[in-house]
């Protein structure tokens, strides 16, 4: 059954490269005004789910569907629906701002009665308006990425996909990316594929991978408080040593980067016998975070992809 209300619908999708499967029956909805985050280690499926829906790969099992189209039998009109944005800028350096945006326009077949205000508010999301007539290649990396977003949202999509959209960027950069998506939320769905835990925070539902599975997908409050307890860090001398000694004891405990973490049901009533140890210097408690929930869901083996 397909949900034309939906942005992306999935069902048992899965697809193979030789003999590694890279998805392994992927079903998901996306809602028509979304923000769902793909989080997973390298090699997870990510991007394969991506470049399917983006019509560049067909699956080899299941169907795919966007604002109820099948993209199997019609790739054409999915395109005209959705916006991409790669892990790199896919941008002419030769051009100007506006000479790429203008090229993007004709390329989704925007009517040409509207993409001179539409190129002028896509320089302005991506707060190039000033240098809208300079060539890409003078463009800082920050700059060349905000203007790649601003020209896949040019067309308004129903479902904007990017992946890793963010990466090599710096704290400021990011920040002036995400208030781009932000401004264009009410437009269509967006499914962003990261690695970033505060950028899948900032989304509705996050969706974890796991060799080609999804392994949850809920919001990001619902994933971190089912994980219950809190979570105890321990300073010590000898982490490896202190999380023996407390797992003898009957506390779980496991040495993470020099500290000791600890977490059980009764964390917080734990904490002054804990301070008491001679072999521990410190103590601070933790609420579950996102990194938590996806050391929890993921299996802990080499990256295969």
């Amino acid at each position: 059954m397909v949900d034309h209300a939906a942005a992306l619908t999935t069902r048992g999708v899965a697809h193979d490269f030789g003999e590694v499967r890279a998805l392994d029956g992927i079903t998901l909805t996306v809602g028509p005004t979304e923000r769902v985050a793909l989080l997973g280690r390298n090699g997870s499926g990510k991007t394969t789910l991506l470049r399917i829906a983006s019509t560049q790969i067909r699956p080899d099992e299941g169907r795919v569907t966007v604002c109820g189209i099948d993209l199997a039998s019609s790739p054409a009109s999915v395109r005209e629906r959705i916006g991409v944005v790669f892990q790199s800028p896919a941008l002419d350096t030769a051009l100007t701002a506006r000479e790429a945006l203008r090229l993007q326009a004709a390329l989704v077949r925007l009517p040409r009665s509207e993409r001179s205000p539409r190129i002028a508010d896509a320089l302005a999301d991506a707060g190039l308006t000033d240098r809208a007539d300079d060539r890409l290649g003078t463009f800082s990396g920050g700059m060349a990425r905000r203007l790649d977003l601003a020209r896949g949202l040019l067309h308004r999509p129903a479902l904007a996909l990017l992946d890793e959209p963010t990466t090599g960027l710096d704290p400021i950069a990011r920040d002036a990316f995400w208030a781009v998506l932000d401004r264009r939320r009410t437009d269509g769905a967006q499914i962003v594929a990261t690695h970033l835990m505060d950028e899948a925070a900032r989304c509705d539902r996050v969706v974890i991978l796991d060799a080609g599975r999804v392994v949850a997908d809920d919001t990001p409050t619902a994933l971190t408080a089912a994980l219950g307890a809190d979570a105890l860090w321990l300073d010590t001398d000898d982490a490896d040593v202190l999380a023996a000694t407390l797992t003898a004891e009957g506390v779980p405990a496991q040495a993470i980067d020099g500290r000791v973490l600890v977490r059980t049901p009764d964390a917080r009533e734990r904490v002054a016998a804990l301070y008491a140890r001679p072999d521990v210097r410190g103590v601070s408690i933790q609420p579950p975070t996102l990194d938590d929930v996806f050391a929890a869901r993921v299996s802990a083996r080499p990256e295969a992809r």
